[in-house]
């Protein structure tokens, strides 16, 4: 961070785990970044990105240029998962790599995609650089009448008994098959 110019930018490729740290030096990078504004933005990238790691990785981008408020994209659920020899990879097709460019340079919110967030709002989320702790939960109330409800109740009562006579059999047939092991010592 300090090597850069008076103007100057980075890209850092982060494991994700990095966005949300609570200890170490992790979260000090994270309050340094914070407290100059210096976060231009996050990308959280789908799993497999790297044909050579299954870590779960992130951009995070760094401008020595004071920025007001800053953007967090979570693009973990795009691309599109290909065998690359043994291994699983996730590949972004042209539409995808566009959209994440699009939001990123626009600073434009999306739902359950983007957020554009102030560093007020990243100190009060313990530093966290992951979108997914900024955006909004939208619960669903569905109106029943008293006789759905209780229906409904009926039906989940059942099926837990159900997975609970199923748990017992299960309990039941590992302690008789543990009851048969037997200690061999000419092995």
């Amino acid at each position: 961070m300090y090597m850069l110019k008076e103007k100057g930018r980075a890209a850092i490729v982060v494991p994700t785990g990095f966005l949300t740290a609570t200890s170490s030096i992790e979260k000090k990078i994270r309050e340094k970044i914070v407290e100059n504004r210096w976060l231009r933005g996050v990308i959280s990238m789908p799993s497999n990105i790297f044909a050579t790691t299954g870590t779960n990785v992130s951009i995070v981008f760094i401008t020595k240029e004071k920025q007001d408020k800053t953007i967090l994209i979570d693009a973990s659920k795009l691309g599109k998962k290909v065998k690359d020899g043994k291994k699983q990879r996730t590949i972004l097709s042209d539409k995808e790599q566009e959209k994440i460019i699009n939001v990123f340079k626009e600073k434009k919110e999306e739902k359950d995609f983007s957020v554009v967030v102030d560093f007020g709002e990243i100190k009060e989320k313990n530093y966290s650089f992951s979108a997914g702790q900024y955006f909004d939960i939208e619960i669903e109330h569905i109106d029943i009448t008293k006789e759905e409800f209780e229906e409904k109740m009926r039906e989940y009562k059942k099926e837990l008994s159900n997975l609970f006579e199923k748990s017992r059999e299960l309990e039941k047939e590992i302690m008789n098959n543990f009851e048969k092991m037997i200690f061999n010592d000419k092995i």
